[in-house]
C-alpha cells in the first residue's frame, strides 16, 4: 500500500514539473516573440523617420495614379469615356470643389513679387474687363484705312477722338483703383527721429518700399552723400 502511493506520488510530481516546464518553454518562447516583434517595430518606426515629412501624402498620389491609370485602361478597352464614367461616382459637393480647385489654378494670385509682376497683374485685370465694340471698330478701321495699324512715319494726333464714355469709364476706374488702395492701406506711426525724405504720405509708403528692396544696394552711395565724399 505504501509502495503504491509513493509512486502515485512520484508520478504527481513528474507530471507537475513537465506542466512547469511546458508553461516555461511557452513563456520563452512568447519572449522571444515579443522581443523579435519588438525589434520589427523599432526597425520600421527608424525607417518612417528617415522618409521625407510629405511621404504618406506621396505615396497615397502614387498609389492614386496607379490605379486612376488602371481604370482608364480598363475603360479604354470596353471603349467607355473614363471622365464621364468618373463623373458619374462623384456627388455634387465634391465636383463644386474640384472645379473650385482647377479654377484656382487657372487663375493663381502669388501675391506680391516685385512691381513688373504688379504691373503686369494689373495690366491683365484691366484687360480681362475690356468688352470692345466691334461694330465702332469695324468703323473705325475702314475709315482710317492703312493709318488705322500705323507705323513710325503715321502721325497719330487727331486721328482719334476719345468719347465721353470711354473718358468717363476710365475716370471711375481710376477711381476704384485709390479707393481700394485707400481701403487696404494701413497708417503707420511717425517717427519723428527719421529723416524726411518726402513730400506727403504716399510718398513715404513708396520711399519704404524702395528702401525694403533696395536699401542694401544704395547704402554706401548715401553714405558718401551725407559725408561730402561721393564721386
Amino acid at each position: 500500500m505504501m509502495e503504491s502511493e509513493n509512486t502515485t506520488s512520484e508520478k504527481s510530481l513528474a507530471d507537475k514539473h513537465a506542466e512547469r516546464m511546458k508553461r516555461l518553454r511557452e513563456l520563452h518562447t512568447k519572449r522571444n516573440e515579443a522581443r523579435q516583434q519588438n525589434h520589427k517595430e523599432v526597425v520600421e518606426e527608424d525607417k518612417r523617420n528617415k522618409l521625407p515629412s510629405n511621404w504618406a501624402s506621396r505615396k497615397r498620389q502614387a498609389e492614386w495614379i496607379i490605379q486612376d491609370e488602371a481604370a482608364r485602361k480598363a475603360a479604354q478597352e470596353k471603349g467607355e469615356d473614363y471622365e464621364r464614367m468618373k463623373l458619374l461616382h462623384i456627388d455634387a459637393t465634391e465636383a463644386e470643389r474640384i472645379a473650385r480647385k482647377k479654377k484656382n489654378k487657372k487663375n493663381p494670385d502669388p501675391g506680391f513679387s516685385d512691381y513688373e509682376q504688379a504691373a503686369i497683374r494689373q495690366y491683365n485685370r484691366l484687360v480681362k474687363n475690356i468688352k470692345p465694340n466691334m461694330d465702332s471698330y469695324e468703323e473705325a478701321k475702314d475709315k482710317l484705312g492703312p493709318a488705322f495699324y500705323g507705323d513710325k512715319n503715321t502721325i497719330l494726333h487727331g486721328l482719334h477722338e476719345d468719347k465721353k464714355e470711354a473718358i468717363d469709364k476710365m475716370v471711375e476706374d481710376l477711381e476704384k483703383q485709390i479707393a481700394k488702395r485707400d481701403k487696404y492701406s494701413r497708417r503707420r506711426m511717425h517717427n519723428d527721429d527719421a529723416d524726411i525724405d518726402y513730400i506727403n504720405e504716399r510718398n513715404a509708403k513708396f520711399n519704404q518700399k524702395l528702401e525694403r528692396f533696395y536699401g542694401e544696394y544704395t547704402r554706401e552711395t548715401k553714405l558718401n552723400l551725407e559725408r561730402g565724399t561721393a564721386i
